[in-house]
């Protein structure tokens, strides 16, 4: 038996447009998804997943897991017929849009199997597989999420001519955040047709967004690295009404990102995908995190207090 983790992950800003040279400010958060792998009878896998869920998320994501899993076998190279394996999922991290719960399920098992089977793989060969097993989830995986995962810690992730790369981001200190999830669960696959569209419909008006979120990103990434946090909360918010505009917002995390803001967040917007999922809010200290966390808490929505960044 053996057993491997995979860390949440909150996207600051770039999100949806990775796949198009975006670059995107990602941070692991402390909640990891940890799944067991363990030797059965039989024939093939079977799965067992107990983590916390957005109502209904795990039965929507149900098929896509499933590929996930043949696709990380495959890759790694492990025959079930010969050695079946009974896999269970857990872990602290809430199972929901937003967060990279499929990106955490990818690495924990990837970390699980090469540890059962002791396959040796590097952190690098790891962060490939989970990579791999992203697909199925989202159609195109751009390695944004499952880099996170793998690795931890505030990252800058961009694509550059079909390769991923990846720097850390050092901030003079940390700082939390709050996530709240709106409970409208996403097809993230189905998003990459209607990015497509709107490249298509809109094609300049499409790349001069693009631009403008650029731009963001760098004055984002100066501001952490500068500790300037009400910057950053004030780019946070350009951004989701950027994202509103496009269409990837939700009437739900649009009226969430309002209330953090009335409440005293410096900055909030979607995160993830986008189109329903988490939002995140900006909240540093541990008093304003609270007062914001315990809003929504107390509306019925499901919240994660994180706290990112540092050295």
């Amino acid at each position: 038996m053996a057993e491997g983790s995979g860390f949440g992950k909150s996207i600051l800003i770039g999100d949806q447009f990775v796949l198009d040279e975006v670059p995107a400010i990602v941070s692991s958060i402390s909640y990891e998804t940890v799944t067991t792998v363990e030797r059965i009878d039989g024939d093939g896998w079977t799965l067992e997943d107990n983590r916390v869920e957005v109502p209904g998320y795990k039965e929507r994501k149900r098929e896509q897991q499933g590929h996930s899993i043949d696709r990380i076998l495959e890759v790694m190279g492990i025959d079930v017929k010969k050695h079946p394996i009974k896999i269970t999922v857990g872990g602290t991290l809430l199972a929901g849009s937003g967060v990279g719960a499929s990106a955490a399920s990818c690495v924990s098992l990837a970390r699980a199997l090469n540890a059962e089977f002791e396959l040796g793989l590097s952190i690098e060969e790891i962060n490939r597989v989970a990579w791999q097993g992203e697909f199925p989830y989202h159609g195109v995986a751009s390695g944004v999420d499952n880099t996170a995962s793998t690795y931890g810690g505030l990252l800058l992730f961009f694509l550059k001519g079909e390769q991923q790369h990846f720097e850390r981001i050092e901030c003079p200190g940390a700082f939390e955040i709050v996530l709240a999830n709106s409970g409208v669960t996403v097809n993230t696959a189905a998003l990459d047709e209607f990015i497509d569209q709107q490249k298509s419909d809109e094609a300049e008006l499409f790349a001069a967004r693009l631009k403008t979120m650029t731009a963001q990103v760098s004055e984002m990434k100066t501001a952490l690295e500068a500790g300037d946090l009400p910057t950053v909360g004030k780019v946070m918010s350009e951004n989701q009404k950027l994202l509103i505009d496009m269409q990837m917002s939700h009437e739900t995390v649009d009226s969430m990102c309002k209330t953090a803001l009335e409440n005293g967040a410096l900055g909030a917007k979607v995160t993830g995908g986008g189109r329903g999922g988490y939002m995140v809010a900006l909240t540093p200290g541990v008093e304003l995190q609270e007062t914001v966390a315990s809003v929504f808490e107390k509306e019925g929505y499901k919240v994660i207090r994180a706290t990112i960044g540092g050295k």
